[in-house]
């Protein structure tokens, strides 16, 4: 199968990739800097095995070469919170104007590929006060710029006239060391979080293009019952992994933030995925964190004094 991945050099982008070479799958990446992302194929042991495409998702003339001959589009590239937050005009300009590029793009072709969107569980907004879990047919609700990206596109995917998927992913923790941000002092701590390890979302697209059930179907894509925590153990189980140790409740805000836990029974009985829990997280970004985590502790209060000045509330209280 001819495949085109957008956004293969990402957190999910780059574990789809592994498993589609292993399945056997022809894969297209359309990457803006192929320098760099030669050097992420060597890593991963994909260098030679995938064809690499240059351009820019805005750009009509770089998406209409990149989706000749294919036969399914996996659209992954995409801004996301925090960088969204902070440049909305070039989020929408990637996100909105990127995806409806790839849409026209492949309805034009004479024999149009099916397209599989990447989608997020944010899109239900703020539903701590509703019983878990979310199910793909609850309501949506968008809460910033991001959710309304992805709730747009939602619907452009829809209506596209394609053979259509769309994943709702949780969150999905990257493989190292993640720059903090103030974003993260906004979740109150007893929210629910539901993760999933980026090797199991790679493995669920990679099974999903193979799959003739998904088609017309949005999905949910957690980690299930084994990633689904509250915020509290999630952030202080990373932070002391990295070595910092847990900050002060009262750093953290009480306003509600776009996060849960998910139904997945239907995606896992489809796309057979999950096979990692959070513990099992924690003990791959231990492992290959080590030397920065070491370097880190040998600085631990100054560290911790640097990630508070972040919070919008720690001082005030």
């Amino acid at each position: 199968m001819n495949i085109l991945l957008t956004g293969a050099s990402g957190n999910i982008g780059m574990s789809a990739l592994q498993e589609l070479v292993r399945q056997g799958q022809q894969v297209r990446c359309f990457v803006r800097r192929p320098a760099a992302f030669g050097r992420a194929l060597k890593r991963a042991g994909c260098a030679g095995k995938v064809e690499v495409v240059e351009g820019d998702i805005r750009r009509a003339e770089d998406v209409a070469k990149a989706v000749q001959g294919q036969d399914v589009i996996i659209h992954l590239a995409y801004m996301i919170p925090p960088e969204s937050e902070d440049h909305p005009e070039l989020a929408r300009e990637i996100n909105v104007e990127g995806t409806r590029l790839l849409l026209e793009a492949a309805k034009a072709l004479p024999a149009p590929p099916a397209f599989l969107f990447s989608s997020s569980l944010d899109v239900f907004g703020h539903t701590q006060h509703l019983p878990p879990p979310r199910r793909a047919s609850d309501p949506m609700e968008a809460t910033d710029h991001y959710t309304t990206h992805k709730l747009l596109c939602e619907e452009m995917v829809r209506t596209s006239g394609l053979r259509w998927a769309i994943f709702r992913f949780a969150d999905v923790p990257p493989l190292g060391m993640r720059r903090p941000h103030p974003i993260m002092f906004r979740i109150p701590l007893a929210t629910r979080i539901e993760v999933i390890h980026t090797y199991d979302a790679g493995l669920a697209i990679a099974n999903g293009v193979r799959s003739e059930e998904i088609w017309g179907r949005v999905l949910l894509i957690g980690g299930g019952t084994g990633c689904q925590i509250l915020y509290r153990d999630y952030l202080g189980r990373m932070l002391e992994m990295m070595g910092i140790g847990m900050l002060p409740e009262r750093a953290f805000g009480n306003e509600p933030y776009s996060t849960d836990w998910l139904d997945s029974e239907e995606s896992q009985r489809l796309l057979h995925y999950q096979r990692y829990t959070f513990d099992d997280i924690i003990e791959h970004l231990t492992r290959i964190t080590g030397p920065q985590r070491r370097l880190i502790t040998l600085v631990r209060p100054l560290a911790r004094r640097w990630l508070l000045r972040m919070s919008p509330y720690y001082h005030e209280r």
